[in-house]
C-alpha cells in the first residue's frame, strides 16, 4: 500500500505575493521613517548648536571704527583764548558742545560742523582753570584769576515738530550765576578738580603759588525758594611732597589722589584729613596722563612708553591701600608712543586712549581686553570726545580739524579671561570668581564669571547623584533579580510613575516644607543615615536566624513589605532622639554649632536640600533603565552560574552585573544629564547665590537656573542677553560631553562583556 503524497505548498499564490509586497512596503516605510526621525533629531540638535553659536559669536567680534567725515573746528580763531577746553556730545550724538578757554561755549552739528548756538560765560575776570565733574553729569566748573568759580551745565531738549526730531541745546546755572569763592584772599586759580554728589560737592583748587585747597560744599534746599544752597567748609589737607601736577577725587568724595613731580601719587583721606599712602611710580615711567574710569573708583595712569595702568582702593591687611589691578599698552610695536589723552565711556568700563601721530586704542578694564589699536588721523590728537552711547567719536587734531567716526563696539565686556579666570574687581580685596550681571547704578561693573555657575551645576548634580545612584541601582538590582514577579509588576510601575511628578512641585515642596524641616531636624536627618542601615542589617540578621518555619511563612521575593515598618520605625526613632542628642552634643542646636563653633555657614536652602529633592527626581530615571538592563540579562546565564554552584549573590556580582553594565552605566549618565539640566528644583530649593563653595550647607546657582532667572530681565541683543545664551551653550556642551563619554564607555563594556 503506497503512502499518500503530502500536499504541495504553493508560496507563490497571489495572496502570498500581495502579503510579501505589503510587508516589504511596510519594512521600507519603517526604515525610511526611522531614518528620517533619526536625521531630524540630529538636525534639530545641530540647529540648536548653530543657533547658540549665532547668538554668542558677536560677543567676540573686535571693535572697528568708520570715518564719517571731517571739518574745521567751529568758531576757531587765531586768538589764544580760543583753545579748546572740552568737547562733548549729547545722547543722540547729533549736537556737540565745544568749550573754549575764553569761556565761550559753541553748540554745533556733529555731522556737518554747522554752528547751532553760542553762549558766553557770565563771569568776571579771565578763565584760568576748568574741570568737569563727570561726562555723564554734564556739570562744568570755570575758575578765574579772582579766586572765584562758576558752575555751568549744558542740557538738551528733544522735541518732534512735524514728526522730526529736534534737539535744542541750552545752558543752565544750577547754583546761580553769582559763582562761589574758592580762595578768600583772591588769586589766580591755576588748576581745578570738581566732584559733585547728591548731598555734597568737593572742589580742589590750586593757586599761582602752588597752594592746594580742598573745599566741601554741603547742599541744603532753601525752604522758601526750593533752591539749592551751598555751605562751604575747608578741608585741612596734610602736607604733600613735591609739585602738584594733577588731582582727582573718587565718587564717594573720601579719597583724593594727588600726582606730584610726575612720579609721586599721594592718597589723601578727606574724611580724617590724613595722608594714607604715597606710591612712587618710577617703575611705571614718566606720567603723561591721569583720568578716572567710569564710576570714579579707578584711576587710569598713562605714561611715556604707551602703558596704561588701572589703580583702585582695596582692603589689604584691614587697611585701605591703592593697588594696581591691571595694565594695558597702546601701539606695542612702538615703545615710545606716549599716552596723550585718556577718555572713559559714560556707561561702560571701557576707555579710549590717544597716542602720538593719530594712534587710537580702545580698551575695556574688567575684561582686560584690547578692542582696537590703530592710526586714525595724520598728526597728533588734541581732544577726544565719546558719545554717551559710545557709538560716535569726535577727534580734534592739533591742525584745527574735527574728525567724526562711527564706533562699532557692541560687547566689550566679554572676554575668555573675564568668564573663566579670576578677576580683580573694583573694591575687592583680591581677584575672585564673581557673577553679578546687573545693578541699579549706571556705573556698575558687570561681573560675568561663569565659574560659579558651572561649579554650582556640578555641585548640585554631584549631591543629587550621591543620593540617587546607590538607591536607584540597589533598588534595580533587587527588583529585577530578587523580587517576586508578581510584586515586581506592582513596584516597578509605581517607581516609574514618580518620574511624572512635575519638578516645579518637587521644588515648591523642597523650598517651603523640606528646607525648614531639615533646618529644625538637621541632626535627625544625619541620625537617619546611621540608624536606618543599622536597623535593616539587624533585622536582616535576625530574620536569617529565625526558625525555618517562621521564615518560610513569607514567600521568596516578598521581603519588602516586611521591611517597610522597619524603615518607618527607624526614621521615627532617629527624629525622636535628635533633640536629646542636640542638647547633649551641640548645646541645643546643631545649626548654631556649625555657624559659631565650627565656622561652617549654614543656609536654609542649600545643596543638601537640592541633593534630596533632585535625587528623588532622578531616582526613577536611573532605576527604570538599570532595572530593564538587569532584567534583560538572559536567564540561561543565571541558571548556568547557579548550576555550577555559585550562590545568587555570586551570580549577580560575577555574571548579571557585568552583562548589564552597559545599560547600568547609561542609566547613570542619563540621570547625571537630567541632574545637570534640572531647573525648577534648583531654582526653588536653593538661595540662587552664585558662589564657589563646596560646603553642603551653602546654596549655589546652576547654569539652567541662571538662565531661567535672568533671561526675562535681560535686554535683547545686549551683552547680558548674549552671555546667557553662552551659558546655555556651555550647558549644551556639558550634556554633549557626558553623553559622548557614556556612549564610549557603554560600547567598551558591551564589547568586553557581550561574549558572556
Amino acid at each position: 500500500m503506497s503512502r499518500p503524497l503530502s500536499p504541495e505548498l504553493d508560496f507563490n499564490t497571489p495572496a502570498l505575493r500581495r502579503h510579501r509586497k505589503g510587508r516589504a512596503a511596510k519594512n521600507k516605510l519603517a526604515s525610511v521613517g526611522i531614518a528620517v526621525g533619526g536625521l531630524s533629531i540630529i538636525g534639530a540638535v545641530l540647529l540648536i548648536f548653530f543657533y547658540l553659536l549665532y547668538e554668542v559669536a558677536p560677543m567676540f567680534v573686535p571693535a572697528k571704527v568708520e570715518s564719517l567725515g571731517h571739518y574745521s573746528v567751529p568758531a576757531l580763531t587765531q586768538d589764544s583764548n580760543s583753545e579748546t577746553l572740552m568737547l562733548a556730545m549729547e545722547e543722540q550724538a547729533e549736537v556737540a558742545i565745544r568749550v573754549q578757554k575764553s569761556g565761550d561755549m559753541t553748540f554745533f552739528n556733529v555731522g556737518t560742523g554747522d554752528i547751532l548756538k553760542t553762549e558766553t560765560l557770565p563771569m568776571q575776570g579771565t578763565v584760568t582753570a576748568f574741570d568737569v565733574s563727570t561726562d555723564a553729569s554734564r556739570l562744568m566748573m570755570f575758575a578765574n584769576n579772582l579766586g572765584q568759580a562758576l558752575m555751568v551745565k549744558h542740557n538738551y531738549k528733544v522735541t518732534y515738530p512735524n514728526d522730526q526730531r529736534l534737539i535744542t541745546p541750552k545752558v543752565a546755572y544750577p547754583y546761580g550765576q553769582e559763582g562761589i569763592t574758592l580762595f578768600e584772599n583772591g588769586g589766580t586759580v591755576t588748576d581745578l578738580t570738581l566732584r559733585d554728589g547728591e548731598e555734597a560737592m568737593v572742589v580742589v583748587a590750586k593757586n599761582e603759588n602752588g597752594q592746594l585747597q580742598a573745599s566741601r560744599f554741603l547742599k541744603e534746599v532753601d525752604f522758601l525758594s526750593d533752591e539749592v544752597v551751598l555751605e562751604k567748609e575747608i578741608i585741612n589737607l596734610p602736607s604733600i611732597a613735591g609739585t602738584v601736577n594733577q588731582v582727582e577725587v573718587d565718587q564717594t568724595m573720601r579719597w583724593m589722589f594727588v600726582l606730584a613731580d610726575q612720579r609721586l601719587l599721594h592718597v589723601v583721606n578727606l574724611e580724617d584729613e590724613s595722608l594714607t599712602q604715597t606710591i612712587t611710580l618710577d617703575e611705571v615711567g614718566t606720567i603723561t596722563s591721569m583720568s578716572m574710569l567710569l564710576g570714579e573708583n579707578s584711576i587710569l595712569i598713562g605714561n611715556s612708553q604707551g602703558k596704561i595702568s588701572q589703580w583702585f582702593m582695596a582692603r589689604q591687611e584691614d587697611k585701605w591701600r591703592l593697588s594696581m589691578a591691571r595694565s594695558f599698552a597702546i601701539d606695542t610695536q612702538n615703545q615710545n608712543n606716549k599716552v596723550q589723552t585718556i577718555v572713559s565711556e559714560q556707561r561702560r568700563k571701557g576707555f579710549f586712549v590717544a597716542g602720538q601721530d593719530g594712534q587710537l586704542a580702545i580698551f575695556h578694564s574688567t575684561a582686560h581686553r584690547t578692542l582696537l589699536d590703530e592710526k586714525l588721523i595724520d598728526g597728533d590728537i588734541e581732544f577726544l570726545s565719546v558719545s554717551p552711547r559710545a557709538k560716535d567719536l569726535l577727534i580734534e587734531s592739533k591742525q584745527g580739524e574735527i574728525f567724526h567716526f562711527k564706533v562699532h563696539n557692541e560687547h566689550p565686556e566679554i572676554s575668555w579671561a573675564s568668564m573663566w579666570d579670576e578677576v580683580w574687581y573694583e573694591g575687592y580685596e583680591k581677584p575672585e570668581y564673581i557673577w553679578q550681571s546687573s545693578s541699579s547704578s549706571n556705573d556698575f561693573e558687570p561681573k560675568y564669571s561663569l565659574v560659579p555657575l558651572a561649579f554650582g551645576t556640578l555641585k548640585g548634580a554631584f549631591y543629587a547623584m550621591l543620593l540617587a545612584a546607590p538607591l536607584a541601582i540597589a533598588g534595580a538590582i533587587y527588583t529585577a533579580y530578587f523580587m517576586a514577579p508578581a510584586l515586581r509588576r506592582k513596584v516597578k510601575p509605581i517607581i516609574e510613575l514618580m518620574e511624572a511628578l512635575p519638578t516645579v512641585i518637587l521644588g515648591f515642596l523642597a523650598g517651603l516644607a523640606l528646607a525648614p524641616f531639615l533646618e529644625n531636624n538637621l541632626l535627625g536627618i544625619f541620625a537617619i543615615l546611621v540608624v536606618l542601615p543599622v536597623s535593616m542589617l539587624v533585622f536582616g540578621f535576625s530574620w536569617a536566624n529565625m526558625p525555618a518555619k517562621v521564615r518560610h511563612l513569607l514567600p521568596e521575593g516578598w521581603h519588602v513589605p516586611v521591611l517597610i515598618p522597619v524603615i518607618l520605625l527607624s526614621g521615627w526613632f532617629a527624629l525622636s532622639i535628635s533633640p536629646s542628642l542636640e542638647i547633649f552634643f551641640f548645646n541645643g542646636s546643631m545649626v548654631d554649632w556649625l555657624n559659631n563653633d565650627l565656622g561652617v555657614s549654614f543656609s536654609q536652602r542649600n545643596a543638601l536640600i537640592v541633593g534630596l529633592a533632585m535625587g528623588f527626581a532622578v531616582i526613577p530615571t536611573i532605576f527604570s533603565i538599570a532595572e530593564d538592563a538587569i532584567f534583560s540579562v538572559p536567564k540561561s546565564l543565571s541558571y548556568g552560574s547557579l548550576a555550577l554552584g555559585a550562590t545568587p549573590w555570586q551570580t549577580m556580582i560575577k555574571v548579571v552585573l557585568p552583562t548589564a553594565s552597559p545599560g547600568i552605566f547609561s542609566a547613570l549618565m542619563i540621570g547625571l544629564g537630567r541632574a545637570v539640566g534640572e531647573t525648577m528644583i534648583v531654582l526653588m530649593a536653593t538661595g540662587n547665590t552664585p558662589i564657589t563653595d563646596v560646603n553642603i550647607f551653602e546654596g549655589m546657582r546652576t547654569l539652567a537656573a541662571n538662565i531661567a532667572v535672568e533671561v526675562p530681565e535681560s535686554e535683547v541683543g545686549s551683552s547680558h542677553y548674549r552671555i546667557l545664551f553662552l551659558t546655555g551653550f556651555v550647558l549644551f556642551l556639558f550634556t554633549f560631553v557626558f553623553n559622548t563619554a557614556a556612549e564610549t564607555v557603554r560600547q567598551r563594556l558591551r564589547t568586553k562583556y557581550g561574549q558572556l
